[in-house]
């Protein structure tokens, strides 16, 4: 009875909910098919940076605004170009150089180097992602299709490594896997089918994000959440725990976890649900933008300009602006020495929560207590290490395709990384346990056009902030002999492991060769402490208490979060707030 009584309820809700979410909005952003006959490629830098790299000035920016966005990552571009195609003016403030935040490229000695997009899943044509990002670049970004195996998983010492291809499509995913792991069917058959099942669930965190509080606060409290989604069910166990029981071959148990760099926590740390995301992404294959991540920026701008926006560089907001209502009414970005005000009955921050909330709010609204309750619910992510590697030769001739490489010195994922991360930083930089290598240039198209002869690498493990917070206050390009030591002994290091593995690159091919620490990651993106991914991805992110409070709306009108503070980017119910603003 009590059971019939709660789910009449939840149906009533559920049509308060669509009502709420749905009801109000304004025009639908993709009402029309916006795609327009394919342009000529623009690959001139000089031409680019037109679009990219304009700096701000008060002049720029334009009048009568509907909304502010802090931050130039495809979170608050996406979000501006859907507000702008519902005639909103958004302007758009990027503290760094160039907008696009981790979908930049940077050039040196002629190399062009993303320094964020390796690869994307789930873009089939038909697929409501691919159509998403067709409609939010007018038609205007293409996407190649990487290789089939997409990924290799390296496991084991030089003298005793083993290599597991992994294919795109459920059937050859299974079919692959079998054949390298005869005797354990039964685990990968119910490995892939945990990961369908609980990814299926994920709706379920977005509706918590959506409707109004209260009633994601009964649907938590009553258990009607995990009833709904198998995802919620999932979410507090651990992927080392899901897998451990599903095999005892530790190769196996590696290949099932390996992707788990591409959210940052380790599989005894990392949620099983977030994992079965990242898995059931790339089952129809994984896809590198035709002409680099930069095209991402480049086709969404004009757009947002279009509807009377900008997009505005070399823009630092140092603080969000209040009315005496403690109402958000506009930020001020510093220009040299002085403030310049800018204001809008909106703002937007994609510079993360921790920024949002500890460096640009009033010191009395920071310590509100909904703020600090949000604060104490999350954590900084780990840290990341990025080596840029310009080569001379073609992809042929240096044994490069499109694919990628994790590459792995043993099986225990946990142990390995737990070992690496807690060890002093001349001892960590000796030997890279963990690196995930890709070549940008071997993946795009267009690159032997663009750069004939050359190739670039791109290399990336993880890195504590600690390891090098003390040049944190050094001139960025500057930071001292030190700094610069302890660098090289990591670049080093993962060149051992490159050269190991690819016997066709020698050290006598690099032309250029760089590397980014947590501390770069703070300068270019605003990581606070030079984290990849944000926040934390832990198992308690995806609770259902964490999902539903930490939303787009925050406990400041007029003030919303988008980007990596909202997992899976439910930024919709901004409502799209097109209606009457």
């Amino acid at each position: 009875m009590m059971l019939t009584i709660l789910f009449i309820a939840f149906i009533v809700l559920v049509i308060f909910t669509l009502k709420y979410v749905f009801g109000s909005s304004g025009p639908n952003p993709f009402a029309n098919d916006c795609r327009e006959p394919l342009k000529e490629k623009v690959y001139d830098k000089k031409e680019k940076n037109k679009v990219l790299k304009q700096g701000f000035l008060a002049s720029k920016v334009p009048d009568n605004l509907d909304a502010v966005i802090i931050g130039s990552g495809v979170g608050g571009l996406g979000l501006a170009v859907l507000l702008a195609k519902v005639g909103k003016k958004v302007l758009v403030l990027e503290q760094h150089g160039r907008a696009g935040g981790c979908c930049h490229t940077f050039t040196e000695k002629g190399f062009e180097f993303d320094v964020g997009i390796h690869y994307i899943g789930d873009l089939l044509d038909h697929k409501p992602f691919r159509c998403m990002l067709d409609q939010m670049t007018n038609g205007q970004l293409e996407w190649e299709k990487l290789e089939n195996p997409f990924d290799h998983v390296i496991l084991g010492p030089p003298e005793n490594r083993r290599s597991y291809p992994i294919y795109s499509g459920s059937a050859r995913f299974s079919e692959e896997l079998k054949k390298r792991f005869p005797g354990e069917e039964k685990a990968i058959d119910e490995f892939l089918k945990l990961a369908k099942k609980t990814g299926r669930g994920v709706w379920v965190l977005a509706l918590l994000k959506l409707c109004p509080l209260p009633l994601a606060k009964f649907l938590i409290h009553t258990g009607l959440v995990k009833r709904l989604s198998f995802f919620f069910k999932m979410a507090p166990r651990s992927l080392t725990e899901v897998v451990n029981e599903l095999t005892e071959n530790k190769d196996l148990r590696a290949v099932f976890t390996y992707i788990f760099g591409t959210y940052g926590n380790i599989p005894k740390d990392a949620s099983f649900a977030m994992h079965s995301l990242l898995v059931t992404h790339y089952l129809s294959g994984a896809w590198y933008p035709k002409g680099g991540s930069s095209e991402i920026a480049y086709h969404m701008i004009p757009i947002i300009e279009k509807a009377g926006g900008a997009v505005l560089a070399r823009a630092p907001v140092n603080r969000i602006l209040f009315n005496n209502k403690n109402e958000a009414c506009g930020v001020s970005v510093l220009k040299g020495q002085e403030e310049v005000h800018v204001h809008a009955p909106m703002v937007i921050s994609n510079a993360g929560i921790f920024n949002t909330y500890e460096k640009l709010l009033p010191k009395e609204l920071r310590a509100m207590p909904d703020v600090q309750k949000q604060l104490s619910m999350v954590k900084h992510g780990e840290g990341g290490l990025s080596i840029f590697v310009g080569l001379n030769g073609t992809k042929e001739e240096l044994g490069l395709k499109a694919n990628n490489y994790w590459i792995f010195a043993e099986n225990n994922f946990d142990e390995l990384v737990e070992k690496y991360m807690n060890e002093e930083r001349e001892e960590a930089s000796k030997k890279i346990p963990l690196l995930f290598v890709a070549s940008p240039s071997a993946k795009d198209p267009s690159w032997e056009e663009r750069s004939p002869g050359k190739s670039t690498l791109s290399l990336v493990s993880f890195a504590k902030y600690s390891w090098f917070e003390e040049w944190k206050d050094g001139k960025v390009t500057n930071r001292g002999d030190d700094y610069k030591e302890l660098k090289q002994a990591f670049i080093d290091s993962a060149l051992n492991v490159v050269m190991d593995v690819f016997p066709k690159i020698t050290r006598d091919k690099i032309e250029y060769i760089d590397a980014g620490t947590p501390i770069t990651n703070t300068h270019y993106i605003g990581a606070p402490e030079g984290e990849f991914y944000g926040v934390d991805h832990g198992m308690s992110r995806f609770s259902p208490e964490v999902s539903a409070a930490i939303r787009p709306q925050t406990p400041l009108k007029n003030l919303y979060l988008t980007g990596v503070s909202m997992p899976l980017y439910t930024n919709q119910r901004i409502k799209i707030s097109t209606s009457s603003s």
